[in-house]
């Protein structure tokens, strides 16, 4: 299914978008190179036209992974990736001035063995750089045709009116699930009023809103799922199973449930969601096979409507 927002490049944008996060395993307790392709050649298979990584994802080795995969494709894919933060050691540095985009951009290009990505951007918000610099570095880069569009992650909704008087801005990214729901607030409204397109990620949580996990959890401490999404101990465990024990009455797989509903909200122009094989590609774009009807839509947001977790997020 294709979104109904313009194309990012010469291509539209698929309503789903393949996150590859978990690609190489640093802050995923591991993953295998072999299945990652795998995934990778089944989403194109499956519909997905789009694919998100950034040079912090295992210290590269996930655009590694994608410039792979997309090796005789590169032509029916829209390549996401980011810039901003650099890992030194287990420090990770924000940085969106102009000389490390420009050094960021050009390892990422040599990883992915392109010459263009389609869509560049910043990861995440950087105090310490003014915006125009960052947004001139960009420019730069459009202009001299190593990057076709510019899009900001993780940005608050001030921080990105601040951008958008110095370019286009063609995307923005931001967590959003059943759980989390702040973007709701200005952010979607933003991008509607500025005809923006969103890219949700995080729509199954870390996996929890599969409705794989059973019990309560403890992951290693490196593992995004111990220390990013933070569902799978006590009280936040306690609401997550509930909500789920309530979505079992629609009858429907609960990883296309929460992603249909994800997708169906007003201006989400694709969801982002990760797959380490075949088997979770497949499963999760069977989604996009049907749809949650309004009298669904609206059974779901009485459900979620008081669900609230200890971090203050909207559940």
């Amino acid at each position: 299914m294709i979104s109904q927002k313009n194309s990012i490049s010469k291509l539209p944008i698929s309503a789903l978008t393949l996150g590859t996060w978990v690609f190489g395993g640093d802050s995923w307790s591991g993953s295998n190179r072999e299945n990652n392709l795998n995934a990778v050649h089944a989403a194109l298979d499956h519909g997905i036209n789009i694919i998100d990584t950034a040079p912090i994802y295992s210290n590269g080795l996930s655009e590694e992974i994608v410039g792979q995969a997309m090796r005789g494709k590169r032509d029916q894919v829209i390549i996401a990736t980011k810039c901003g933060l650099r890992a030194q050691g287990k420090k990770i540095t924000i940085d969106l001035s102009k000389k490390s985009i420009f050094n960021e951009l050009h390892a990422s290009l040599k990883r992915m063995n392109i010459d263009c990505i389609d869509l560049y951007q910043c990861h995440w918000p950087d105090p310490n750089t003014p915006i125009e610099e960052t947004i001139d570095a960009l420019n730069q880069l459009k202009n001299q045709g190593k990057i076709r569009h510019v899009g900001l992650s993780n940005f608050k909704p001030e921080q990105i009116k601040e951008a958008l008087p110095y370019t286009q801005i063609t995307s923005i990214q931001d967590q959003y699930s059943l759980l989390t729901r702040n973007v709701e607030e200005a952010i979607l409204p933003l991008c509607r009023n500025e005809n923006i397109n969103f890219l949700a990620y995080g729509p199954l949580a870390g996996g929890i809103l599969t409705g794989k996990y059973s019990q309560a959890h403890s992951f290693v401490k490196n593992d995004a799922r111990s220390f990013f999404y933070k569902f799978y101990k006590g009280d936040a465990y306690e609401k997550v199973s509930t909500l789920l024990s309530q979505l079992q009455k629609f009858n429907r797989p609960l990883n296309q449930l929460c992603l249909n509903w994800i997708r169906q909200q007003n201006g989400v122009t694709s969801v982002i969601v990760g797959c380490r094989n075949v088997d979770q590609v497949i499963k999760n774009t069977e989604a996009l096979s049907w749809d949650l009807t309004q009298d669904e839509l609206s059974q779901i947001n009485d459900i979620i409507k008081g669900f609230r977790l200890n971090d203050g997020a909207t559940a």
